[in-house]
């Protein structure tokens, strides 16, 4: 039997903690217990974790998060957990280890790398219109991914500069770099695959006075959100779980 993947997690709300995690095991067609979490905004990581969690776990997926990793004015939780991240990332592009990083895991990826990472193409929360490179259409993590397809979206940052050697997968108009790779195993996407409408609804609830919208605008989100089809992101997920956690 595999060992189960760890879903990294940073959200200090445990409604919203909970629904990432339901999310990410269903829409990966794995079950719970093929995913253990960690939520590092409540605890810091065990001392080494950064060289031996291979040996207990397939892959780590860093979900989403409130943190933004260009924020000038960062709390001690953010610092840590951006000081730890640094850390496991280091070891995992030292040694090519295979990584997800949803969202925020482009900034904090991006900043482990070598790459730019600003506000320059920040998107509110919403649906985006994502496109694959030729070398996304060839990499088997997007198998059988529409080379158009929509995803909800919804952050301040985004990456201007990829890091050396990356290669980029999928691209947008209002963010050039919506999704890359490192060497063979390392993935991050600038868009929400974990999230289908409900999920992003219940995301623009709790954050509707955090900056990611004009909260005038919740309602036209969220009735967009309930028409969406965003399926296609989805695909990603269950791609990265049959490919590193095989049955």
């Amino acid at each position: 039997m595999s060992a189960p993947f760890l879903l990294l997690q940073t959200r200090p709300e445990d409604a919203l903690a909970d629904a990432e995690y339901e999310a990410f095991v269903r829409l990966s067609g794995l079950e719970a217990g093929d995913v253990e979490r960690f939520r590092l905004e409540a605890a810091p990581l065990p001392s080494g974790f950064e060289n031996t969690w291979n040996q207990r776990y397939s892959a780590l997926v860093l979900g989403g998060s409130p943190f933004t990793s260009t924020d000038v004015d960062r709390s001690e939780t953010q610092i840590r957990v951006e000081e730890e991240l640094a850390r496991v990332l280091g070891v995992v592009i030292e040694k090519d280890l295979p990584f997800l990083g949803l969202c925020y895991g482009v900034g904090v990826l991006g900043l482990a790398s070598g790459a730019v990472v600003d506000r320059t193409y920040s998107e509110p929360a919403g649906i985006s219109h994502i496109s694959l490179t030729p070398e996304g259409i060839a990499d088997p993590v997007l198998s059988g991914v529409d080379p158009h397809f929509d995803a909800f979206v919804g952050h301040k940052e985004s990456t201007t500069k990829l890091p050396a050697e990356a290669v980029l997968l999928a691209t947008s108009d209002p963010a050039p770099v919506q999704m890359y790779k490192l060497k063979n195993n390392i993935y991050a996407t600038q868009f929400h695959p974990e999230l289908d409408p409900d999920g992003l609804i219940g995301r623009i609830e709790a954050y509707r006075e955090n900056g990611y919208f004009d909260p005038e605008d919740f309602d036209a989100i969220a009735h967009l959100a309930r028409n969406a089809d965003v399926t296609a992101a989805h695909r990603i997920l269950a791609n990265f779980a049959k490919i590193y956690l095989p049955r």
